[in-house]
């Protein structure tokens, strides 16, 4: 996507780059991601109007740690060093850095030693600030000077000011910080220059143009997959060229309750949208295949290889279409290691490669430049009904890693409607901030229980519910202990086969969001 303005953030394996991205893109300044490999004369090309260098697990004096050329201090552009970031940039000027003698962790004392006109406009003399370092700066380089230190960090800031360089110790881009948001608008807004004219609006308006430009009269296929991503991209691309979409919705049985019937609504002859939509309900066909199979990564991969036999089966039918469609966003970029330079995290079907299984020509992924909260706003600014632009994250698999063990019809009814139940419930809970992800899980534990005056050898669900700002980190939700007792009496009562009802307190890590 053009952007006239553009702050970069290099990466060197920090686990927060993305959500330094999604700061600076708060500040209405559009940004990308790059890996610390990112030649120097790529950088110039940009012309980014500021530079972000990430965190790291490394230390920056070690032979082979990642490093950056002293060049890019010398172009003439801000660059704000945060954590690793920080020490290398005192390591490549001329400073030192050490193993600190007290490793700093967690909410942090942190005291402004220096001016507040620039980086800490509006911050007070003494604030909290997270730190997670072993390493700190023992003396800064040449031209620097120290605006910021805490009880054990002799330079948790540092600032070059003639050259608008900046180092700070902490992570501002956490919401443990309590003025990091305005630590980086100062830095972006202010320092940088920006304008702060990105818009969500504007997106949506010049993404249509661009489509309509690139396909022309071309037919355009797109797997739909009712998610929000795929979602938003059949309405981008129905409002852009109409009957020259066709949607092909393979519904394989392990989505949640109704949910199939809520993407036809919307999507479907009586929908919203003029385009060509096939459903196939092949729900059967998945637990032939997925019967006996109880590892979840091999489930993972039967359910990943049926989608593509199905959908491919549905392709021939439509014949040669010109573009295949893609729901890629931002994250799926940067996590499948061809944006930043962290660990990959997962591997996308849906980056990176073009499949064989289809008769096309290119693959467009006009929503491959945003964040997931910014796909939302462009889903609202499209027309999609809230309950499904705000519909809470689902793995691909659907409900095939939401139950453990074997995958069948019955017990996909059993955990459909005990998630069914508990949505509802918090739904009507009148909560004042509902959690950022809460599902039902079928564990493979079968109890004896007591119901009526029989006694009963059922399944045990596990209800989990999450705070968290990124999904890379993760608490237990404190949910009110009536709501639990009223889901957990509705679900025994009313969904045959559960006998029992548990809460997962686990926080991430060291589990994960998704329990498998």
């Amino acid at each position: 996507m053009a952007a006239e303005e553009k702050v970069i953030v290099i990466d060197f394996g920090g686990q927060y780059n993305q959500l330094v991205a999604r700061r600076v893109r708060e500040c209405n300044v559009y940004c990308e991601i790059y890996s610390y490999r990112t030649p120097i004369e790529q950088i110039k090309e940009m012309s980014p109007k500021g530079i972000i260098l990430t965190g790291g697990p490394n230390s920056c004096y070690e032979e082979g740690a990642p490093t950056y050329t002293k060049e890019l201090f010398e172009l003439g552009i801000p660059v704000l060093g945060l954590c690793y970031g920080a020490q290398l940039m005192m390591h490549v000027l001329g400073g030192k850095v050490k193993k600190a003698p007290v490793r700093e962790y967690g909410k942090t004392e942190t005291f402004i030693d220096g001016s507040k006109d620039a980086l800490f406009a509006g911050v007070e003399d003494k604030t909290i600030v997270w730190m997670s370092h072993f390493d700190y700066i023992s003396k800064v380089a040449p031209g620097f000077e120290i605006i910021a230190h805490t009880a054990d960090c002799p330079v948790a800031a540092a600032a070059c000011e003639d050259k608008k360089l900046y180092a700070i110790q902490f992570h501002p881009e956490v919401l443990h910080t309590v003025k990091g948001k305005d630590i980086l608008h100062n830095f972006v807004r202010n320092i940088c220059a920006t304008s702060g004219s990105w818009r969500m609006d504007s997106f949506v308006e010049n993404t249509i143009k661009e489509i309509r430009e690139k396909v022309g009269d071309g037919k355009v296929l797109l797997a739909l997959s009712g998610g929000v991503d795929s979602s938003v991209l059949a309405a981008l691309l129905a409002k852009a060229i109409g009957k020259q979409l066709t949607c092909v919705f393979v519904d394989h049985g392990l989505l949640r309750k109704n949910e199939g019937d809520e993407v036809e609504s919307v999507f479907g002859p009586n929908g919203n949208f003029d385009i060509n939509f096939v459903r196939v309900n092949a729900a059967e066909r998945y637990y032939a295949k997925l019967k006996g199979v109880e590892e979840p990564e091999r489930k993972r991969k039967i359910i990943g290889e049926e989608f593509i036999r199905v959908f491919e089966e549905e392709a021939k039918k439509i014949g040669t279409v010109d573009f295949l469609a893609q729901g890629t966003i931002y994250p799926d970029v940067v996590e499948s290691g061809l944006g930043g330079e962290s660990v990959v995290i997962k591997s996308h079907h849906n980056v990176g490669g073009l499949p064989d299984y289809v008769d096309f020509k290119e693959i467009i992924e006009p929503l491959r430049s945003l964040f997931k909260d910014e796909v939302r706003k462009a889903g609202l600014e499209l027309g999609l009904p809230e309950y499904l632009v705000f519909r809470q994250p689902f793995p691909g698999p659907g409900l095939g890693i939401r139950i453990i063990g074997e995958v069948n019809a019955e017990k996909v009814r059993i955990v459909q409607d005990a998630d069914f139940i508990y949505r509802e419930e918090l739904a009507a809970a009148g909560l004042k901030k509902l959690p950022d992800q809460y599902f039902a899980a079928l564990s493979n534990m079968r109890s004896v229980g007591v119901m009526g005056d029989e006694r009963t050898y059922d399944y045990a669900i596990v209800l989990r519910a999450v705070e968290t700002i990124d999904f890379m980190t993760a608490e237990a939700s404190e949910i009110p202990f009536e709501v639990l007792q009223k889901v957990m009496s509705r679900i025994i009562n009313e969904v045959k086969g559960v006998n029992r009802v548990m809460y997962d307190l686990t926080s991430k890590p060291p589990g994960t969001v998704e329990l498998e």
